[in-house]
């Protein structure tokens, strides 16, 4: 690398790690986007998965108890669907949120209720209800 006169070579390396500093970012940007997404279709195949199992269940014994577990996996397995599609479109949109911060070169904020404490949270609920329909009478 030939210098320029004049120029101070410590701001060029300044400059040249501060643009490595936005491509490391803008990477862990996309493992945290991907690893959303995986998470997300797990939610998802495990309430697909889960409303099928009891489906073949009550087909097969076909006894009230069976068609009760049927409709709270039915509702169960909706939830978590729900819940997967909404997750996967809030880190969608935090993921393009944080591109356009990082471009533009403004300061990332930590957030004051993150996605995945707001989604560890409906988890919890989701099956705290579905333990309660689970064991009611």
């Amino acid at each position: 690398m030939a210098e320029t006169p004049g120029v101070d070579p410590r701001t060029t390396l300044a400059g040249q790690r501060t643009n490595l500093a936005r491509l490391r970012v803008s990477l862990a940007l996309d493992r945290t986007t991907l690893a959303w997404i995986r998470t997300t279709l797990t939610m998802t195949t495990f309430g697909f998965g889960m409303i099928g199992f009891y489906r073949t269940l009550e087909e097969k014994t076909g006894t009230s108890k069976s068609a009760q577990l049927h409709h709270g996996a039915i509702k169960f397995g909706v939830a978590l669907v729900i819940l997967g599609i909404i997750a996967m479109v809030l880190s969608g949109i935090s993921h393009w949120s944080s591109l356009r911060k990082l471009q533009a070169g403004e300061n990332f904020i930590v957030a004051r209720w993150p996605l995945s404490i707001t989604v560890a949270m409906l988890l919890s609920i989701i099956g705290l209800a579905g333990l309660w329909y689970a064991l009611s009478p």
